[in-house]
């Protein structure tokens, strides 16, 4: 019972780190789409607690602190540490990390975390994303290996001094600077509060049974699953440079007996001249996400996990230890995004009832970075992430996907952006947004549907920056599961004409243009014949599919019925005849 009481405890102190970020930030990037995450590592830099917080922040902050150790051997009280550097365990460059090492009665008992992405770091062109600089002096943005920024509580003004210097805007950057801040000060007294109502030795057992606990579990799940090695590959979309896309190999031995996974992701390419080389802590947390999404969810994420579930990597791959000066910096998303799909779709092949489909990829229109000058306050620069995309989750083997998915690496954990918030934050307009009928991916249950959304500038050009994937090899079903139809990306011009822009872009708009894009959709799991054909009347009526679609994919003779309450009923006889006919089509 106190092991519960406990860990609810820490949890509740992420949680409230958590808010305190969330409400003192500036930038709409943290403040309204939450792409920010908190957590606890023990002394000895073990993840302890993280709630909520988004998986590929969180599941490398013991590789921060690690390098904060090793760093730093006079660490003291009153310290603090921005830490940004993917070379030494952070995620990308644009993820500014705070550590702050907590001690009680004169020993390093954790350290509290607190990870945001930026609106701006300072790279060489406007956006948080520099996907084509060939190294990291191209890629221009600021990056500070663990560099202490408080000593004695008390702030090292020069660190201030040159990122207001070299940041594009310096007010917004400071206020999201001192709320990361401030939330682990509060996550710091928290914890000096929880040792003291129930004394160090007394939390030192706590720390040892609750990662023993979430081993145990892990284990637990683990001897649940057959015994095999899965070799399993995807690709992310071409590239300048990469006509074929980035190749990406996975190798997943299951040992039930040994209750353990070993991720081997050693064969693969080099790094390569661009951004999208995904560095270790990439590696590591997108690959164990992809795995955990395919067991029981109420495994407490915890450093126990590592114990269970192993990942190998080698120094210089496009996917392992990014080697300086390689730039990593989209090394959150595009490659990582497919490393999650990759390792849960694997786990599809031990069979119905395993696994994961692939879900919608790619920051396209929805996901942009976008700035310029706004009109509203005397010509002053705004540049921030939007977050409005419409990704549909991948299906699994019991559900439909999850509408509001967003990416892969995310889990559905950060917010949407509000269309009225944005609009006053940003001066521009947001035409639509609307769901695409007819673009889940079929199976027996679908991935959830793409979204399309039209925007522009309100007045003067905006630069829009989007480096969307899965336009080329769109997110794949699995066991039967159709794939994705893919996304697209146009820009409209002043006469109303389009043309098809690549995924990975950066544009200029002046007013009167828009941009109109269309995100993917999730992966289908099982076949469509294999669906309940109520459920697909059930997609025709709520407009998810189309009459024409239940038709022909899922063998559904769905009509119009004015007399029936959802307006439409199916036809059963026509049905089995028709799923007949078309499996022996299939058959032959």
């Amino acid at each position: 019972m106190l092991l519960s009481v406990m860990s609810n405890r820490v949890d509740g102190i992420v949680r409230e780190m958590t808010s305190t970020l969330l409400r003192a930030s500036r930038s709409a990037v943290i403040a309204s789409a939450r792409d920010m995450s908190c957590a606890i590592v023990t002394g000895d830099n073990e993840l302890l607690a993280s709630a909520e917080s988004l998986p590929v922040h969180i599941f490398g902050s013991h590789l921060q602190t690690i390098s904060m150790q090793q760093l730093h051997p006079d660490l003291a009280e009153g310290d603090a540490f921005l830490h940004n550097d993917p070379y030494m365990g952070n995620t990308h460059p644009a993820d500014h990390t705070i550590l702050i090492p907590v001690f009680f009665d004169g020993e390093h008992m954790f350290t509290v975390c607190s990870k945001a992405h930026q609106a701006d770091t300072g790279n060489a062109t406007p956006t948080t994303y520099a996907p084509y600089a060939k190294d990291v002096y191209e890629e221009g943005g600021l990056i500070f290996p663990c560099v202490r920024v408080q000593r004695n509580f008390t702030m090292v003004e020069d660190i201030v001094r040159m990122c207001r210097r070299r940041i594009r805007v310096p007010d917004q950057w400071y206020g999201d600077f001192l709320a990361a801040i401030g939330s682990c000060r509060v996550g710091e007294r928290r914890l000096i509060e929880f040792c003291k109502k129930y004394g160090k030795d007394k939390v030192k057992t706590f720390i040892k049974q609750w990662l023993d606990y979430s081993e145990r579990r892990a284990t637990q799940a683990i001897k649940q699953l057959p015994r095999a090695t899965i070799k399993h590959t995807g690709a992310h979309d071409p590239i300048p440079g990469l006509p074929q896309g980035i190749p990406i190999n996975c190798t997943i031995d299951i040992d039930p007996d040994e209750g353990q996974i070993v991720i081997d992701l050693r064969d693969n390419i080099d790094c390569v001249p661009n951004g999208f080389n995904v560095c270790e802590a990439c590696s590591i947390n997108n690959s164990i996400a992809g795995v955990m999404n395919c067991l029981d969810p109420d495994i407490p994420r915890s450093g126990g996990i590592f114990r269970r579930v192993k990942v190998l990597l080698r120094d210089g791959g496009v996917i392992g230890r990014t080697t300086f000066p390689f730039s990593a910096s989209i090394a959150t998303t595009n490659v990582g995004d497919r490393l999650v799909n990759l390792t849960q779709s694997a786990m599809a092949q031990l069979g119905d009832g395993y696994g994961l489909a692939e879900g919608g990829v790619g920051m396209g229109a929805g996901w942009a970075v976008v700035s310029g000058k706004d009109f509203r306050h005397n010509g002053e620069p705004y540049i921030n992430q939007i977050f409005v995309g419409g990704n549909g989750g991948p299906a699994s083997p019991t559900s439909d996907g999850w509408l509001t998915y967003g990416i892969p690496v995310a889990a559905g954990l950060i917010y949407r952006d509000s269309i009225e918030l944005l609009e006053v934050k940003h001066p521009l307009h947001m035409k639509s947004m609307r769901i695409q009928p007819g673009t889940s991916a079929p199976g027996k249950f679908r991935g959830a549907p793409g979204a399309e959304l039209i925007y522009g500038p309100k007045k003067d050009t905006m630069t829009v920056a989007i480096p969307c994937d899965g336009q080329e090899f769109p997110p794949k079903g699995v066991n039967g599961g159709h794939d994705s139809p893919g996304a697209r990306t146009f820009k409209v011009n002043l006469d109303g004409s389009e043309e098809r822009l690549p995924g990975v872009t950066q544009i200029d708009l002046v007013p009167g243009e828009w941009l109109r894009g269309i995100d993917n959709s999730g992966g289908g799991y099982g076949h469509p014949f294999d669906r309940d054909p109520d459920r697909v009347l059930y997609d025709v009526a709520e407009k998810w599919e189309t009459i024409e679609r239940a038709r022909d994919i899922y063998g559904v003779d769905v009509r119009e019925d004015k007399s029936s309450q959802l307006g439409f009923a199916i036809d059963y006889p026509a049905t089995t005849a028709r799923r007949a006919a078309l499996m022996g089509h299939a058959h032959d």
